[in-house]
């Protein structure tokens, strides 16, 4: 009976299975796992398909290639352009139809990137602040006239009727003559902000 581990090498099959040979018989090359069938290597087989940061800033130590200047950074104050500062400085106009708070924040964040905008933002809040007093005014005029049946109560809807007209109208007449070109001053205002 013939062992059922015996092969060429190893007639006798002690010791059971050998290991395959180290070297293929006949001169043949095993096939390299990987490498495309049929033997032959595109000229680009094997090369890197990256060859790391085409742009950007260099990193870890890299030098810059001759040439190199980094991307610009816009400049958080940088100064507005025409258009920009009228579309500002109209609607620091037109944010006082609410209250002093948007063109108080206009004006704070673009004063010194558009002349147009420090001018009007100013003009827009010494406003807004004469019309934060009227208010204040008008409220004690209107308990004082609270004591006085009928009439008190018409005068101090007359004078409310006045404030928000004062508080509406000037507004958006001043951002339409800005957003049309041209500045706005008040009627009246205490200007406090020069």
């Amino acid at each position: 009976m013939s062992d059922p581990h015996a092969t060429p090498e190893n007639p006798s099959g002690a010791g059971g299975p050998t290991p395959p040979p180290s070297t293929p018989p006949s001169g043949q090359v095993p096939p390299d796992f990987g490498a495309p069938a049929g033997g032959s290597t595109p000229p680009q087989y094997g090369a890197p398909q990256y060859g790391g940061p085409q742009y950007g800033t260099p990193t870890g130590g890299q030098t810059p290639p001759p040439g190199y200047s980094p991307p610009p950074a816009a400049a958080p104050g940088a100064p507005l352009s025409q258009s920009d500062d009228k579309l500002w400085a109209s609607l620091a106009h037109f944010g006082g139809v609410l209250n002093f708070i948007p063109p108080l924040i206009i004006w704070l964040v673009f004063k010194d990137r558009g002349p147009l905008t420090n001018q009007e933002g100013k003009e827009s809040l010494n406003y807004q602040i004469t019309i934060a007093i009227a208010w204040v005014a008008y409220s004690i005029i209107a308990v004082i006239l609270g004591f006085i049946p009928i009439l008190g109560g018409l005068i101090a809807t007359l004078l409310w009727l006045v404030v928000i007209a004062a508080q509406l109208v000037f507004p958006i007449i001043g951002g339409v003559k800005v957003n049309g070109g041209g500045t706005y001053r008040y009627p009246f205002a205490i200007r406090l902000i020069k």
